[in-house]
């Protein structure tokens, strides 16, 4: 029985299984979506999105060192770290949280493990520029509907004098 226990372990070592999430984070960070396993994207979301947090809390230089500090502890990758600061965290920076998105892309071929893509979701074209494109037009409306008909009365007005009109001849 697993009571209580919340690490998935992915049948490895802890150094194993701590040098794999390092490894695939730093790549999710470099690349912006990687594809792998639904375990092991399930098990790097919960490993990559705290560490994404970590960037957003800039409050003296001090902390923002520790915070970089923190984050090579857990990727030990050096081009990563700049990047998550450098480009990432600005772009992320009004997001409340879920930074990732996991797709899932069925059996793979050899061993029919299930597979599945993980991205960041703000770096994603085909999302973002859709819903930016619905999100701008749409404006805050009352649904009383009462805007519509102001908008149209003269319109009617004219209408229903003009049809009022011929049946009284």
């Amino acid at each position: 029985m697993r009571h209580g226990d919340k690490i998935k372990n992915l049948s490895r070592t802890a150094s194993h299984r701590k040098a794999l999430l390092s490894n695939l984070a730093s790549q999710l960070i470099v690349h912006k979506r990687i594809v792998t396993t639904l375990a092991k994207a399930k098990a790097l979301r919960v490993y990559v999105e705290p560490l994404i947090t970590k960037t957003k809390k800039n409050a003296s230089k001090e902390e923002i060192m520790h915070n970089h500090r923190v984050v090579f502890s857990y990727l030990n990758d050096k081009d990563a770290v700049k990047e998550l600061f450098t480009v990432v965290a600005p772009k992320i920076a009004a997001r409340p949280g879920g930074y990732t998105r996991i797709l899932k892309l069925g059996a793979r071929l050899g061993d029919n493990a299930e597979t599945a893509m993980i991205e960041l979701v703000d770096f994603n074209d085909v999302y973002t520029k859709g819903t930016a494109k619905t999100a701008a037009p749409a404006k805050k409306t009352r649904r009383a509907g009462g805007g519509k008909k102001k908008a149209n009365a003269p319109e009617a007005a004219a209408d229903s004098t003009e049809t009022t009109e011929e049946p009284a001849k």
